[in-house]
């Protein structure tokens, strides 16, 4: 007998209250990260116990997890590292570099706008847009 773990609804409850946005910005991640906490006045850092690791053809993928607790709430911003060597951590959006989750609180409408409009303001950003949860079809790659 063999058992497989259904992951749908650990997926599921990690994706509530959440919002993601897809990024475009060609550059390494620290410097991606530099400049989203001078520029927003943020404090993203490398989180490498959540770093995510697929296996995929024999061969291990690392993409890089930064995080950002907001003081005196319960959001906690994260920031993926969409490629690694080739390989992507959500392969239906090849054409993104990062990828941004907000958690653990409700994030209203107007505070996403202006997210996306401050990151769009970033130099060498080229697209944001936030991504719905019926887009991603590789959502339990974004579950530490």
């Amino acid at each position: 007998m063999k058992l497989s773990l259904d992951s749908t609804a650990l997926t599921d409850g990690f994706f509530e209250e959440t919002r993601l946005l897809g990024i475009m910005a060609p550059m390494k991640d620290y410097l991606f990260c530099w400049q989203l906490n001078n520029l927003l006045g943020v404090d993203f850092r490398i989180n490498n116990e959540i770093e995510i690791q697929l296996t995929k053809k024999g061969r291990n993928y690392f993409f890089a997890v930064y995080e950002y607790p907001e003081a005196h709430t319960c959001l906690t911003h994260y920031l993926y590292n969409n490629q690694f060597d080739g390989e992507y951590l959500l392969p239906e959006f090849k054409h993104l570099d990062f990828l941004w989750l907000l958690k653990g609180d409700e994030v209203e409408d107007g505070r996403i706008q202006e997210l996306v409009h401050s990151v769009k303001d970033i130099k060498g950003v080229q697209l944001v847009s936030e991504l719905t949860n019926e887009k991603i079809k590789h959502k339990e790659h974004l579950v530490f």
